[in-house]
């Protein structure tokens, strides 16, 4: 069995990555990945735990499916984001962060 340090130091790993393109870069498109890529890291500690919380080797399942229910409106939120990108190059050809100085326009 993996032990939990595993887990929780991959999590961290890719937080980390995702914090720093977050607010390195000026595409939206690519800070949009970012804050995926964050999400997907505390989806990874939360199966951590909910694995390292189980006895005799069998893990406990509910964080599990609760992971499940974050996937799910993740899509939901990936759906709504891009919308909002694709309105935004339509509006003002580009996405980049720097272009977005008003909310007129």
């Amino acid at each position: 069995m993996t032990p939990l340090s595993h887990y929780l130091i991959f999590s961290g790993v890719l937080f980390s990555i995702g914090l720093a393109g977050a607010t390195i870069r000026r595409n939206i498109l690519v800070v949009f990945m970012c804050l995926e890529l964050m999400l997907t890291a505390a989806n990874v500690a939360l199966v951590g735990f909910s694995r390292a919380q189980g006895l005799e080797g069998v893990p406990v399942y509910d964080a599990q499916v609760l992971v499940l229910f974050i996937m799910a409106i993740a899509a939901a939120e990936v759906a709504v984001g891009l919308a909002l990108i694709v309105a935004m190059f339509r509006a003002r050809r580009g996405v980049e962060s720097s272009s977005l100085t008003s909310l007129k326009d």
